[in-house]
């Protein structure tokens, strides 16, 4: 059997990202199939565990290859122990902090790139620890586009059924209406079609929702849609790709839900992540589209105001975890 290396980078060592991961791994790596390779700081781990009451046995490793799958039961902790003499304290940004967090984020995404793991799941950084650390890197999605040179780099909310591609994420509205054109929804509708082609889904069924209301009702309200996403998704149709849309924004997401889409095709932020957090809040999961290797990521911060009480929910990570076993295994990558 082969076993698929998924590596979970341990986030801010300050937040809730140690505590949902020791939750999580427990309850995911039963059926040795996929193997879980943290990376970041083991004391870090152990003292989570300990508080956590749960009994996890850590092993350290050196090189990602330092081990024959997992037949003694151990989590593997990619650790070069440059901070195991350092207190991170749990609630607090801190340079240290922000130092490690991203360091392990910059392996991991070395180590997906070089084909070392087959995907990477990553709990929440801190960005203000980033800066502080004086890092220009504002989130993960900019190491991950600056290190595999790739130009486009997008978002896909996902929780259960639904899942929702961003055509633009941190813009303001006014600057993200401006974005929907033509050449920006066709270049989103190819990299969806790709990377779900790639995940193993045959002819995937691309919804694209409209930017005004009703789809502007035939002009009255707005011209977006005539001028700019109708001849997108008809341009895209024209190379085979199974597209439609405009599709109202108040009706489409609950077709989607209904299987009539795998993937919605947003045209800004809210759009996507409004009816993603009211459909499952807690399952809601980020996956990155346009990087060569697979990245799923739990759909929450660093929640700095619960790091250490142990009661930090663990659905978004297992869910992350799911996803980056499933996709592995499936995937053209």
């Amino acid at each position: 059997m082969n076993t698929n290396k998924i590596a979970i980078t341990l986030g801010d060592p300050s937040g809730i990202g140690p505590e949902v991961i020791i939750k999580s791994i427990g309850k995911l790596f039963s059926d040795k199939s996929s193997l879980p390779i943290i990376i970041g700081d083991t004391k870090t781990l152990e003292k989570t565990a300990d508080n956590l009451n749960i009994d996890i046995d850590f092993e350290i490793i050196e090189n990602i290859n330092n081990f024959e799958n997992n037949q003694n039961q151990t989590i593997k902790v990619l650790d070069n122990k440059k901070y195991s003499k350092t207190n991170f304290q749990e609630g607090k940004n801190s340079v240290e902090a922000g130092t490690a967090s991203h360091e392990w984020v910059e392996l991991a995404t070395d180590l997906a790139l070089s084909k070392e793991v087959d995907a990477i799941c990553t709990a929440p950084i801190n960005k203000e620890s980033w800066q502080l650390a004086g890092f220009k890197d504002i989130g993960h999605q900019e190491i991950f586009k600056r290190k595999s040179k790739e130009n486009y780099v997008a978002t896909m909310l996902v929780s259960g059924k639904l899942r929702c591609m961003h055509l633009s994420t941190h813009l303001s509205l006014a600057e993200a209406c401006k974005y929907v054109t033509k050449a920006n929804v066709e270049r989103a509708i190819k990299l969806t079609h790709d990377h779900f082609t790639m995940w193993g889904f045959n002819k995937p069924r691309i919804g694209v929702a409209a930017l005004n209301p009703h789809a502007s009702d035939g002009g009255l309200i707005g011209d977006t849609e005539e001028k700019e996403i109708l001849p997108a998704v008809n341009a895209c149709k024209e190379i085979g790709i199974n597209v439609t849309g405009p599709h109202p924004a108040d009706s489409i997401f609950y077709d989607a839900i209904n299987d009539k889409h795998d993937v919605v095709v947003v045209m800004y932020h809210d759009q996507g992540h409004i009816p993603i957090k009211v459909y499952g809040f807690e399952e809601s999961i980020s996956v990155n589209l346009g990087v060569p290797f697979i990245r799923t990521s739990v759909d929450h911060g660093t929640a700095f105001d619960i790091a250490g009480k142990n009661i930090a929910d663990p659905t978004s990570m297992i869910e992350a975890i799911k996803l980056a076993q499933n996709l592995s295994k499936n995937s053209k990558l």
